[in-house]
């Protein structure tokens, strides 16, 4: 768990440096077996240590750790008891959020929307930190691993932290991407029989064994 912790602190810090979280906004868990670690809130990641980790069970119930955990945890145990996932990745990243307040679904202007299943949808805005939130989440992941929140930013979840953090990069960067386009003018989007034949082969995608 302790190699876990590691990771979990360098992804947060991460989702800082590259611009994706300002302050202490955002938030990042891995589960481990029936146990999720996640991180605090209040706490500025470059100020961030392994110890300062919770550990809760899938019920909310803290099982490790002194400081308080961060208040959507509500959504990180709502998207583990939904899905397969084995890391959250939830960020303020600045174009996301921007496109979130302007569209039901991020268009699929660049194929690697495939990564996230498909065309990524925005949840309905509720209050931070509420069942309605995570509701409304669970809603707009339905068949994908990540969405926008209106008015709020990304979630992503994967098999792994690299992944989530990858994946969420990615996200933002097509965001960045639909913006520029849509200040230019109208942009193409790729139909759905493209984005269903890039899942595919996405399947078999990089190195044996990475």
């Amino acid at each position: 768990m302790r190699e876990t912790r590691d990771e979990l602190v360098q992804t947060a810090r991460r989702t800082a440096e590259e611009g994706l979280v300002v302050g202490t906004s955002g938030n990042v868990s891995a589960r481990v077996g029936d146990l999720v670690l996640v991180t605090p809130t209040g706490v500025p990641y470059d100020r961030l240590g392994p110890d300062d980790l919770l550990a809760v069970d899938l019920d909310g119930g803290i099982r490790a750790g002194r400081l308080r955990p961060t208040s959507e945890l509500p959504l990180h145990l709502a998207v583990y008891r939904a899905t397969d996932a084995r890391a959250v990745v939830h960020t303020h990243a600045p174009h996301a959020t921007a496109v979130s307040t302007l569209v039901a679904e991020l268009p699929a202007v660049h194929y690697m929307c495939a990564a996230l299943g498909g065309p990524v949808r925005v949840a309905e805005y509720a209050t931070y930190g509420t069942g309605d939130l995570a509701r409304a989440v669970l809603t707009a992941l339905r068949d994908r691993t990540g969405c926008l929140m209106r008015n709020h930013g990304t979630l992503v979840h994967a098999s792994t932290l690299r992944r989530a953090f990858d994946d969420t990069a990615q996200l933002e960067w097509m965001c960045r991407v639909w913006l520029l386009a849509s200040a230019a003018g109208t942009p193409a989007v790729l139909p759905p029989q493209e984005i269903d034949r890039v899942v595919e082969r996405l399947r078999g995608y990089g190195q044996p064994g990475a």
